[in-house]
């Protein structure tokens, strides 16, 4: 059986929902998408410095779906940035 899905808990919600390449029309961009929760785990560990427990305690998810959720946050923010992809903020 499947274990229920907890309600992440989310403090933050970004004024942007866009970044892109500057002088690359958006038309010509592949858009990557990033959820608010890969968002929130990006801004608690990296803004506000909360270590891996905390910050999964902050949220309401167990350690390992943060640290699934900072990784998955990680591998779409690097990806945009080397490869000129633009990144939308999902809300």
């Amino acid at each position: 059986m499947v274990r229920p899905k907890l309600c992440r808990q989310v403090e933050f919600s970004p004024q942007i929902s866009y970044f892109k390449p500057q002088g690359v029309p958006f038309r010509d961009l592949k858009v990557l998408e990033l959820g608010l929760d890969e968002l929130e785990a990006y801004r608690l560990r990296f803004l506000v410095k909360l270590d891996q427990q905390r910050a999964a305690q902050r949220m309401n998810i167990s350690t390992s779906t943060y640290q699934r959720i900072l990784n998955s946050a990680h591998i779409k923010i690097a990806d945009g940035l080397i490869n000129g992809k633009a990144i939308r903020i999902l809300k």
